[in-house]
């Protein structure tokens, strides 16, 4: 199977900066790696961006999903408190992952640890219109509506 790859133009800030990386390749993984490029200890419950020491240019109409890594989350409690982050395609700064730890003891992340992963995607833009919305069969119910 053949599958067209989209090239993203990626700038490493700082030397040391690893690009991210699929751990199967695209065939087999959704997400890349990505990478700290600096130590940081997460205390828990305190959010901390961890840089990557890394700048990417998307094209217009995608977006990189910031998500977190289920090993962290399953054997240290470390995850991304906004999932999914989003990077927007006209954002040209450093990709910083923001971190926290929902443990009961402080986690260590060394610079080159993998932290997070990043997903290309899609989006559509709309344009909205203010008007009256049509009857549906769900209504208005919404958090729990649907039963247990």
């Amino acid at each position: 199977m053949i599958i067209e790859s989209m090239r993203i133009k990626v700038k490493k800030l700082h030397p040391d900066a690893h690009l991210p990386s699929y751990a199967h390749g695209p065939l087999e993984d959704a997400g890349m790696d990505l990478r700290s490029v600096e130590g940081a200890v997460l205390t828990p419950g305190v959010p901390v961006a961890v840089a990557t020491g890394l700048a990417i240019e998307l094209p217009p109409g995608f977006e990189a999903q910031i998500r977190p890594r289920s090993g962290l989350a399953l054997k240290h409690a470390i995850t991304v408190p906004n999932s999914p982050g989003t990077i927007d395609p006209g954002y040209r700064g450093e990709i910083k992952v923001i971190l926290v730890n929902v443990g009961k003891k402080e986690y260590h992340v060394q610079a080159g640890d993998k932290i997070a992963q990043m997903v290309i995607a899609r989006y559509e833009g709309v344009e909205l219109d203010e008007s009256d919305l049509a009857d549906s069969v769900r209504g208005a119910g919404g958090f729990g509506s649907s039963g247990r």
